[in-house]
């Protein structure tokens, strides 16, 4: 049993590595399957097809991220503060991207819309749910924001969902451009956004 366990582990590592950086459509079974390190027939007994793995590897993904966006932005910083943090946060784990493979890898999310949203129903409905439920994380901290009168908004949903636009689109600029700079203004134009200023003890330093 252990063996089992560690080669479905080995084959969504795999596919997460080679996802982040070549795609989805360019990847075969047999290359995860010799990146993984496992025979081909341990992966179809785990994934009855690429498409399969694919919603695997995004459910990992997502696990992750709403684990860290989780601390973040239900601790106990200002609302805006919060924010701010899970910007930085998302900056640097692109800059630690870049140092390891030399390139921005992105966001998997975001990468994965661009090249199947129109192909694979199931992955595009699978990242739908994905972003819905940043939106969600992000019109709390919003709505609290509204709350204390750091902002005034007529809806805070529309409010949360162009928070997480801006930020997937500036880390997209920020793969297209191989350059985590472009990741500095996502304080700013939160703010922006917003229509809110910088807490007194969280003055931007961009």
């Amino acid at each position: 049993m252990g063996r089992t366990s560690d080669a479905r582990v080995k084959i969504l590592d795999a596919a997460q590595s080679l996802i982040e950086l070549r795609g989805y459509s360019a990847l075969g079974v047999a290359e995860i399957c010799k990146t993984a390190g496992v025979p081909k027939g341990s992966f179809y007994y785990f994934f009855e097809s690429k498409e399969a793995l694919a919603l695997a590897v995004l459910d990992e993904q997502w696990a992750a991220q709403q684990e860290s966006w989780n601390r973040v932005l239900r601790g106990d910083q200002e609302p805006l503060l919060r924010l701010r943090q899970l910007f930085e946060e998302t900056a640097a784990a692109q800059r630690a991207g870049q140092e390891t493979c030399g390139t921005v890898s992105g966001c998997m999310f975001g990468n994965l819309t661009l090249e199947l949203s129109n192909q694979t129903e199931a992955i595009r409905l699978r990242l739908q749910e994905i972003f819905e439920a940043q939106v969600d994380m992000v019109q709390e901290v919003v709505a609290a924001a509204v709350e204390r009168g750091d902002v005034k908004i007529a809806d805070t949903r529309d409010a949360a969902r162009a928070v997480v636009a801006q930020l997937e689109g500036q880390v997209l600029f920020a793969k297209l451009y191989n350059n985590t700079a472009q990741l500095d203004v996502l304080w700013l134009n939160c703010l922006a956004l917003l229509g809110a200023q910088a807490p007194a003890k969280g003055v931007a330093t961009v």
